[in-house]
């Protein structure tokens, strides 16, 4: 009973402790939003926050708040000033808002010390600050104009002028994309919203983002608002050695789980069974949530990469593709394991998961600064010849090498994917394949970070040979 109790005590802690205070030291975001300012220099730019939820789930900020201020405030609105050199944080700091978001009061008493925030001021005294050169707490603004709902805004798109104040210079910057929350990643998420609901004939509503360009333009007449989207998402694809290490944490609670999860597959198990024990093992080690829902591709389900019904149970003879990773404190890590259900490799599952394999560590032995996606299938060639693979045959070919998607705050992080690697850079390695007709597939996935001198693994220490697995199954 003792050890339960202490399990969900750190259980309770890892879900909330971390909102109680900034996740980084303060010099952290500061760092941020100056290198911001210096991209967007000529003008005001403005983050939006997350709304207060209307359910029982609890408050998440969105991505891009976090990155540039930390604060988990609801229905906050971030202004950075490039000529003061000042930040702004428009919110509502009552009791309410306070508890939603389980922000501490020391922000509101001292958020210059807390978070390097110059002031906190009324949401209502936003557009102020806009039109006037020094914002008053105590004016109100006009109400907003309804923007429309039939229209797109372009980032070409001309202001409207029929105001008085038309001869406005001001510059905004704020984001077009819509917001990041948990297991979200902007660019997928705008071509959904983009499908579901603007290009929707039923809905036709814009995005939050796109609603806030219109009342920019409404309320502030002649100014120019610009995208700062591609900005945040250059400097959020360089980690800093802060969130470097904090990768490296959730990397050990996934290795962990994907562990976890390889010691308890056999036929009979059901696969909602390992489902439920990888995000069980996740949460028990600290992590907050999962990155994203678990992969679990077997039989005939491995065409779809992205499977996670969990509806069979394991037979003899099945193979499995496991991707899944942790969230810990925001920050994600992507892992995929791939292993035969009952521990022993088919001749056939041997034959694939080495040519994968190989493709993989060969890919890890030339990451480094400087190289660029055609150099790496180049020299991942060379070394899989020198290995005796025959890199013309259709098995390698389909493993194929290079790069894969952006991993940090979003599992498929802003930025893509990498052409040329830079320290910081923090990406998946995936190399992988689909046999439909033969009911297989193999992936092998790590999250890794580009050094100074070469790449580190972020995910070690997972059973990656066919020996280490079939001994580590037994």
């Amino acid at each position: 009973m003792k050890r339960i109790i202490l399990i969900l005590v750190s259980l309770i802690a890892g879900l909330h402790g971390f909102s109680q205070g900034l996740q980084f030291e303060k010099a952290e975001y500061v760092t941020r939003r100056e290198k911001l300012m210096k991209e967007c220099s000529d003008g005001i730019i403005l983050v939006l926050g997350a709304s207060s939820r209307p359910d029982y789930y609890p408050f998440v900020q969105n991505n891009n708040f976090l990155y540039l201020c930390g604060l988990e405030l609801a229905d906050a609105v971030l202004a950075i000033d490039p000529v003061r050199k000042e930040t702004i944080l428009f919110a509502a700091v009552d009791d309410w808002h306070l508890r939603e978001s389980a922000t501490p009061k020391d922000l509101v008493t001292n958020p210059r010390e807390y978070a390097g925030i110059t002031k906190i001021l009324p949401p209502k005294d936003l557009f102020t600050l806009l039109t006037t050169s020094t914002p008053s707490t105590n004016s109100t603004p006009s109400t907003p104009s309804t923007p429309s709902t039939n229209s797109t805004p372009s980032t070409n798109s001309t202001p409207s002028t029929n105001s008085t104040n038309s001869t406005n210079s001001t510059k905004i910057y704020t984001c077009f994309l819509p917001e990041e929350l948990p297991r979200e990643c902007s660019g997928e998420k705008a071509g959904s919203l983009n499908q579901t609901i603007t290009n929707n004939p039923w809905d036709g509503r814009q995005t939050k983002e796109m609603q806030f360009v219109e009342q920019l333009k409404n309320k502030v007449p002649g100014a120019e608002i610009k995208d700062c989207s591609k900005q945040i998402h250059n400097l959020r694809t360089i980690k800093s050695p802060a969130e470097i290490a904090l990768m490296r944490e959730a990397g050990k609670i996934g290795v962990e789980a994907h562990k976890a999860l390889m010691k308890a597959t056999k036929p009979g198990v059901k696969e909602y069974e390992l489902a439920a024990l990888f995000e069980y093992t996740c949460k028990r080690l600290g992590a907050e949530e999962l990155a994203y829902y678990t992969i679990i591709c077997t039989a005939e389900n491995h065409s779809d990469l992205h499977h996670h019904g969990y509806r069979r149970t394991l037979e003899e003879g099945d193979f499995l593709v496991v991707d899944a990773g942790p969230d810990l404190h925001n920050y994600d890590i992507d892992i995929t394991t791939s292993f035969p259900a009952n521990g022993k490799f088919t001749p056939r599952q041997k034959e694939i998961y080495e040519a994968c394999n190989a493709v993989h560590e060969a890919c890890m032995k030339v990451y480094r600064p400087g190289i660029t996606t055609l150099q790496c299938n180049k020299e991942v060639a060379e070394l899989l010849e020198k290995q005796g693979f025959d890199t013309k045959s259709e098995l390698i070919r389909k493993f194929g090498a290079g790069f894969g998607h952006y991993v940090g705050m979003a599992v498929h992080d802003v930025g893509g994917s990498p052409r040329t690697l830079e320290p910081g850079m923090i990406f998946a390695n995936e190399p992988l394949a689909v046999f439909a007709k033969e009911n297989l597939g193999v992936r092998i996935e790590d999250t890794i970070v580009i050094t100074e001198t070469g790449c580190e693994n972020l995910t070690k220490g997972i059973p990656r040979t066919v020996e280490e697995i079939e001994e580590f199954m037994k």
